[in-house]
């Protein structure tokens, strides 16, 4: 018997987009279909935030922007859920008040998520969240390449004695050895560090840096062709903090940074990686409420379809 073809979103102009379910980009929830290639997740956790809290509100308001996304991506040339099976797989509820519990339980839910051929693309939440969607996306594939899009390093150690915080999750996923350090890189970061030792650290973990100011002078291109280099076919997980934009593209985020990417240059960066071994994705650090008109929303649920796109290109397994 052959397979059923993908159920896509609502369609928009026979129903009004600001008309019916919530769901990412309008797509059929995850109960609905009999199957699911990609699934977009919410992680409503603001626990581990340094500054401004409100990242719990980020999953909702990406799911309201992105009424207006269509179903053709013509910079990719690709019908996202017209080629896989694309869902809305909803939140995963986790404990607020318990860092370690609500790390662990997440853990726990991608990987059920991800027990069959289904890969992930979660919006957050805060940078926390990326540790234990590392420990699943490792569990299944191995020590995975990553590519963090971020203001910040996130490689501290410890912030008032705790270890797992949105400031610490790459140094932990590089301590328990599930990221390959040979292919793990940071782009767009910028701004004041608590010192010289913060960037001797990182590379002591094996990070490349690309900062916002190398993105400026260096261009699109030949930061995608450096990025590619280090990848190689490695397994990759992308993770995009929203702070990686300007303030002037994002402003609604809890630890904003002067001299930053814009929406452009970070989608178009995206669209380069056409052709890796993506397995999954996260979009974190959205504060609606510090948001004007919803631009922050807005580009979240951009950079979350250039990856299921991403994702809707790649190989089945």
């Amino acid at each position: 018997m052959s397979e059923q073809p993908p159920v896509g979103p609502l369609d928009s102009s026979q129903i009004p987009r600001f008309a019916g379910f919530a769901t990412f980009a309008r797509l059929p929830r995850i109960d609905d279909v009999p199957r699911a290639d990609v699934a977009v997740v919410g992680v409503p956790f603001d626990s581990g935030v340094s500054y401004r809290p409100g990242a719990r509100f980020g999953p909702a308001a990406v799911r309201e922007a992105s009424r207006l996304l269509r179903p053709y991506h013509p910079g990719l040339d690709v019908s996202p859920f017209a080629a896989k099976q694309v869902v809305d797989a909803g939140d995963i509820a986790v404990n607020p008040f318990h860092i370690g519990e609500a790390i662990e339980k997440l853990q726990q839910e991608a990987e059920a998520l991800t027990a069959g051929t289904t890969r992930l693309v979660t919006v957050g939440g805060d940078h926390t969240i990326a540790l234990p969607l590392l420990r699943a996306a490792a569990k299944k594939h191995g020590p995975v390449a990553l590519l963090h899009f971020d203001a910040h390093l996130d490689t501290w150690d410890t912030y008032f004695g705790e270890p797992y915080t949105h400031g610490t999750p790459f140094r932990r996923a590089v301590e328990e050895g599930i990221l390959d350090t040979s292919a793990v890189s940071h782009v767009g970061t910028r701004g004041p560090l608590y010192g010289k030792r913060d960037l001797e650290d990182d590379r002591r973990l094996g990070f490349g840096i690309v900062t916002s100011g190398d993105v400026l002078r260096r261009g699109v291109d030949e930061t995608v062709d450096a990025l590619r280099q280090r990848i190689g076919d490695r397994p990759l997980y992308v993770s995009v903090d929203i702070d990686v934009l300007d303030p002037a593209h994002a402003p609604g985020t809890g630890t904003p940074e002067a001299g930053g990417m814009t929406s452009r240059e970070l989608l178009e960066i995206l669209r380069g990686l056409r052709g890796l071994n993506l397995v999954g994705a996260d979009v974190v650090e959205l504060a609606p409420a510090y948001d004007h008109a919803e631009i922050t929303a807005v580009a979240a649920s951009h950079v979350a379809y250039d990856l299921v796109s991403l994702l809707a290109l790649g190989k089945s397994e």
